[in-house]
């Protein structure tokens, strides 16, 4: 252990402590010569990059539209969702039956036409024509089934719009 103290105290261990101090110094400026020329070389490939405009630049627009289109996107989302839940209520089924409902008529132009959301509530419309004269009556559905009264038509009608 004395040795090794007596060796830091000589002028060789200065010596060799300032070669390696010198060093290091010219290994820091080369590395900072380095980094000065990688990042002029970075700026100008970004620029090149960019057609003239920094490439970071341009990145931040993108990122900022990505943004704005996700926050756009979360907007059409709950739209969509709303339509969803407004549509289960529009008609959504369709049956139409045509009928005589007179044998002194020449054809079928009775008609009942069923009209019916997605969970089978609407209405049905009976026509009924005759010669003298043409009614029109509506009765409501839920369920597929009215509480009035459904002639065979009107049954048939709903039936084929359940079934559509």
């Amino acid at each position: 252990m004395d040795k090794i103290l007596e060796f830091i105290r000589t002028d060789t261990f200065l010596l060799i402590l300032i070669g390696v101090i010198t060093l290091i110094f010219i290994l820091y400026i080369i590395n900072c010569i380095k980094l000065h020329k990688i990042r002029k070389e970075y700026k100008k490939f970004m620029e090149k990059l960019g057609n003239g405009t920094n490439i970071e630049e341009i990145l931040e627009k993108h990122i900022d539209r990505i943004n704005k289109t996700i926050a756009k996107n979360d907007e059409l989302e709950k739209f969509c969702i709303k339509i969803d839940a407004d549509i289960k209520n529009c008609i959504q089924k369709v049956g139409v039956y045509r009928y005589n409902a007179y044998k002194d008529t020449g054809s079928d132009l009775s008609f009942t036409v069923a009209l019916l959301d997605e969970k089978n509530d609407g209405v049905v419309l009976n026509g009924i024509y005759s010669r003298e004269m043409s009614n029109i009556y509506a009765k409501p559905v839920q369920n597929g089934d009215s509480s009035y009264k459904m002639t065979e038509e009107e049954m048939e009608a709903v039936k084929r719009a359940i079934n559509s």
